[in-house]
């Protein structure tokens, strides 16, 4: 893991900090209520997968679907937020 981001030329470090904010990211979304975290959780993966597609394009790792799929899926878990509030 370390050494896929030291591919990008991110810091070793921000491995673990980063993890941790996904996961609580995916915790907020994930529990009822909270709709103003989970706006800015949404507008935090919506940030976070549009980097990882421009990081992956420009190294040239073929790892760029990857954010797209993400990316789709958290577009579609947005309409379907919207729909349901």
């Amino acid at each position: 893991m370390i050494i896929a981001f030291t591919n990008f030329r991110y810091p070793a470090y921000i491995i673990y900090p980063y993890a941790v904010v996904k996961l609580l990211g995916l915790v907020v979304l994930w529990s009822p209520g909270l709709k103003t975290l989970k706006e800015c959780t949404y507008s935090g993966f919506f940030f976070a997968f549009i980097l990882a597609f421009f990081a992956h394009y420009m190294i040239g790792d073929g790892g760029q679907m990857t954010a797209v799929v993400a990316f789709i899926l958290l577009i579609t878990s947005y309409i379907f937020y919207k729909k349901i509030n």
